[in-house]
């Protein structure tokens, strides 16, 4: 071996070792890390707000949505009484070296970091994680997955992401990845394996005292309940568990024509699926890192219920919680606009002061035939005004004052009693004119005593919508088929049915032995859409159809889901 073959070879070896220790150089932070404990950090967490579809889109930040985060999207967030953030971030495609260092690009690094400081100098908690990495690489469900891969990636990623905020103060928290698959026990299993590597490289990473939320399969209540294992009890990272919670499925994501939510069987079913994990987990601070009632496809006092029985019942189980937000459903950033400032207001009052709100009432029997809703007043165009008697839950409080509709209702306009908000027919007709047209007419705002969130109540005037065309041939390269629609009332879609031309359900044919509003609904986003100016078929229903060898009706339903508030469109083949 030659002088300078030897040198090679102790440079070689001596970079190799440097390598494989790099993790464990000192890093020297200007301002001392001060510990807090898991429980006080979710504790003063709650709300939390999540920037989603943000550092997590793919391929990178802007390509979905969403601009490029800001410092005064977080300051909205703090001024609307949201105490942290959680800051999902994809890393799949962020990788510049394979097996084994899996290093990520510095400049992506540099960003979360950037981010992460903005939500820290705008006075937030962070939550931050690894998202969509999730399905991206570390399934660890898929057939054929290379498990020791995922396992090298994972951990490597971490050692990573947790040295370049190594110098985040402690109101800083990790949570290994968002929303892991898992079905089986075994996978469940595979998830705590995951969890145990996290923790192994924040040590690594200089995070040895920093807050984790470690997760479940799903990070889904039950599975949680279920499979979570305690991390080792040398662990020195302070933790708490993390889950999402999206129940009622059908209601949330507006599946099979379910609009209303608020019955005895409703509520029970959260307070189940909250205390499975609560009470398996009694000493261990807990975390509903997502939940969202969107603006978008549920109907408002439906929402308005649900949102405030899910965050009352959390609190009382001393679980924090973070409102999920893609963009496109809670806060509007272009303009620093929240969609429904009521289920805003509702999130924060209920999880830090715990004051008992009024709340609208609306149909919660899912064998009814017709929905009705307090969070509205409404007024078929050509009908006799008449006085109207609202339901709404008073829970001891008072209505204090109505203010709008060109100033403040006197005691002429409304009366109330233990149970309903009643509006004489002087009042209604001051709105509701024969020569009006179909629209909202004006934008109410009940005010309680006893500190309860203000609720809006709008008075609308509808009519049956119509559309710029009420049929077609299917076509399976266009896309979706965006129909012109010309709304008389609210300008929004409650629900679709999907049939074939003699009455058969073509999507959910289970769906047969619902409620008569539910039977042969299709699904929001699978099948149907909207926006502002159209009614939409989604490219996968015009498939379905094409797939049936058979003409096909969509039935587009509004509010107030009543006989005579629809539309049919065919769609022939």
């Amino acid at each position: 071996m030659t002088p300078y073959t030897v040198v090679l070879a102790t440079l070689v070896s001596s970079l190799s070792l440097v390598s494989a220790s790099r993790w464990q150089v000192p890093v020297n932070c200007s301002t001392p890390f001060t510990p807090i404990t898991a429980a006080d950090f979710v504790q003063r967490l709650n709300p939390g707000w999540n920037l989603g579809n943000t550092l997590d889109a793919i391929p990178d930040e802007g390509s979905w949505n969403n601009a490029k985060v800001t410092p005064d999207v977080l300051a909205t967030i703090k001024r609307a009484g949201f105490r942290s953030v959680r800051i999902p971030v994809t890393y799949a495609d962020h990788y510049v070296l394979a097996s084994p260092g899996w290093q990520i690009n510095s400049t992506w690094l540099e960003r979360v970091r950037d981010v992460v400081d903005m939500a820290t100098d705008a006075g937030l908690l962070v939550v931050t994680n690894m998202h969509h990495d999730s399905w991206r690489w570390a399934d660890v469900t898929q057939a054929g997955a290379n498990q020791t891969e995922i396992d090298e990636k994972f951990a490597a990623s971490w050692r990573q992401i947790g040295r370049t905020l190594a110098c985040a103060p402690s109101t800083v928290a990790f949570e290994p990845i968002n929303e892991p698959p898992a079905t089986t026990a075994e996978h469940g299993k595979r998830i705590n394996d995951l969890n145990r590597l996290f923790l192994e490289a924040l040590v690594d990473g200089h995070n040895p005292r920093r807050v984790v939320t470690l997760v479940g399969g799903g990070e889904d209540a039950v599975k949680t309940a279920e499979w979570f294992e305690r991390p080792p009890t040398n662990t020195t990272n302070p933790w708490a568990i993390q889950f999402h919670y999206y129940s009622p499925y059908n209601f949330i994501f507006g599946a099979w024509g379910k609009t209303i939510w608020g019955s005895n069987e409703d509520k029970t079913a959260i307070v189940s699926d909250l205390s499975a994990l609560h009470n398996n987990f009694t000493d261990v601070p807990l975390l509903i890192g997502e939940f969202s009632a969107s603006p978008t496809n549920c109907e408002a006092s439906a929402r308005w219920r649900y949102t405030d029985f899910l965050v009352r019942t959390a609190r009382s189980l001393n679980t924090s919680v973070m409102l999920w937000d893609n963009g496109a459903d809670n806060l509007d950033r272009t303009v620093g606009r929240w969609r429904d400032q009521t289920s805003v207001s509702l999130i924060v009052g209920a999880s830090t002061t715990g004051v008992v709100n009024s709340l609208p009432g609306g149909t919660t029997d899912d064998s009814a035939s017709s929905q009705w809703t307090s969070a509205y007043v409404f007024q078929r165009v050509g009908s006799p005004t008449t006085s109207q008697a609202l339901p709404y839950l008073f829970y001891g409080n008072n209505i204090t004052s109505i203010a709008g509709g060109n100033g403040t209702l006197s005691s002429q306009d409304y009366t109330t009693n233990s149970t309903h908000l009643l509006l004489s027919d002087t009042f209604l007709s001051r709105h509701f004119t024969p020569s009006a047209k179909a629209g909202s007419k004006a934008n109410l705002t009940i005010s309680f005593s006893g500190g309860a969130v203000p609720i809006p109540l709008q008075l609308v005037l509808w009519d049956t919508p119509t559309l710029g065309q009420t049929t077609s041939v299917a076509n399976t390269s266009t896309g979706d088929l965006s129909i012109p629609v010309t709304y008389r009332g609210l300008p929004t879609v409650a629900a679709v049915r999907l049939t074939s031309l003699n009455g058969t359900g073509l999507v959910d044919t289970w769906t047969q032995y619902l409620g008569p509003l539910q039977q042969q609904r299709a699904t929001y986003s699978n099948q149907w859409n909207f926006d502002t100016g159209h009614v939409i078929i989604t490219a996968d229903a015009v498939k379905t159809v094409v797939a049936s060898g058979q003409p096909a009706v969509f039935t587009f339903e509004f509010y107030p889901r009543t006989p005579g508030n629809a539309v049919n469109y065919t769609l022939a083949v």
